[in-house]
């Protein structure tokens, strides 16, 4: 049986994400253990920063959640209340659904797709990846390809990061040849560089309060980190500022601004203002070469984005219900392996000594069409005698049932 437990982003604060994430060097170690831990049989771990989960084939599901709290030395007790878990089919559901970018922050987004092949391949290398996962992470991937191809999950902007570069490159051709600077070293700020950085700017400068927390992301970007005193001398600098302070004042004023427009020469300068008091003051947006947008402006690209892909997800779904269906066929139809072979092994036998008896008859002389007709009867005996039998010794609703198979089974039809 496939089974999923995980903790992510919608079930967990980060407090709690935190505990329980797997290091990408840890990771070959921890999946040997789980599988080691029996009666785990198949596992892979998918651990981002929004989500940790465990894909696993298993008959006793709370092994996994056990073993969990076990290796990261949490109590149980402890995760429980943020913990989600999935049997087949919900298990298989999920996975098609994560690769997809349904279950991410940003609806639709592409990254999380990249995450799970690197799982998977991690997987693979330490030898925990069985033939149930392999197939079912390869179908994932799949249908993550069908719905980015046939729907437009992934065609409109739905975070402000994403906006801010959409508008800044209505004003620039290229954000490949400007100069970006960060003012603050939050969550937001590290989003937006990770989008604006995709671009590879010419220069990454990151303004913060501490200098330490400003230079660990510059060095995430390869950029340079400075204190906020110094935005007066770097701003003339910059091509795109994007700010997002905890400050309850502008630290942008107009006057600063208007000094690097004039030192700028008049070259044009984007900025966006994410913080909620403003970080930069509203008549800057007054200016004749300055693009100002507000977090207000970034909502309304971020909203008809949304809504485009928000109809895209009924269609995506859609899709995923279809080959979810289909995989769980695949997986009854692997249930039946065993009896196939089973069933063959037996036939084989039958024929083989069949053959055998067959060659010694022909050996003491006797006609071969007596041996092969004496032959063709002892096999259709032999295959036959098993169903026969239960057939004959069968009552009431067994018996109709194992008509119903055998008429099945053996092609035949009523009258017959």
């Amino acid at each position: 049986m496939i089974f999923t437990l995980g903790i992510n982003h919608h079930s967990a604060p980060l407090a709690i994400r935190e505990r329980v994430a797997f290091h990408a060097e840890s990771l070959p170690q921890a999946l040997a253990h789980l599988v080691d831990a029996k009666p785990v049989k198949e596992a892979a771990i998918l651990s981002t920063c929004n989500r940790m989960e465990l894909y696993c084939t298993t008959e006793a599901p709370a092994a996994a959640a056990d073993w969990l709290a076990e290796y990261h030395r949490v109590a149980r007790a402890d995760l429980e209340p943020y913990l989600y878990t999935f049997q087949q089919p919900e298990a298989v559901r999920h996975a098609f659904r994560v690769a997809s970018g349904l279950d991410s922050m940003v609806i639709g987004e592409p990254q999380i797709l990249g995450q799970m092949k690197d799982a998977v391949r991690v997987a693979e290398e330490a030898g925990t990846l069985g033939t149930q996962l392999h197939k079912l992470f390869q179908r994932s991937f799949a249908v993550a390809k069908e719905v980015r191809s046939t729907t437009a999950i992934g065609a409109n902007i739905v975070s402000m990061a994403a906006a801010g570069v959409h508008l800044a490159e209505r004003i620039f051709e290229s954000i490949g040849d400007q100069r970006v600077l960060f003012i603050g070293a939050g969550e937001m700020i590290e989003l937006c560089a990770a989008h604006f950085c995709a671009h590879q700017p010419r220069q990454v400068t990151i303004a913060n309060r501490t200098i330490e927390r400003g230079q660990a992301l510059a060095d995430r970007f390869g950029g340079a980190a400075v204190r906020l005193d110094a935005l007066p001398e770097i701003l003339p600098q910059h091509d795109i500022v994007v700010s997002c302070t905890a400050s309850t004042l502008p630290i942008i004023g107009l006057g600063m601004v208007k000094s690097a427009i004039k030192a700028r020469r008049h070259r044009p300068m984007f900025m966006v203002d994410l913080a909620v008091p403003r970080d930069i003051e509203v008549e800057v947006g007054d200016l004749d070469d300055v693009f100002l947008y507000t977090v207000d402006d970034l909502a309304q690209v971020v909203e008809s984005g949304l809504e485009s892909r928000q109809a895209a997800v009924v269609q995506a779904e859609a899709i995923i219900a279809h080959r979810v269906d289909n995989f769980l066929s695949w997986l009854e139809a692997r249930d039946s392996v065993p009896l196939i072979r089973s069933l063959r092994d037996t036939a084989e036998r039958m024929r083989r000594h069949e053959i055998e008896h067959a060659l010694k008859l022909l050996a003491k002389g006797e006609a071969p069409e007596k041996v092969l007709e004496h032959l063709s009867h002892r096999l259709a005996n032999k295959f036959l005698h098993a169903p026969t039998q239960a057939l004959n010794l069968a009552e009431g609703r067994e018996r109709q049932e194992l008509q119903a198979a055998a008429t099945r089974l053996f092609h035949l039809h009523s009258g017959e």
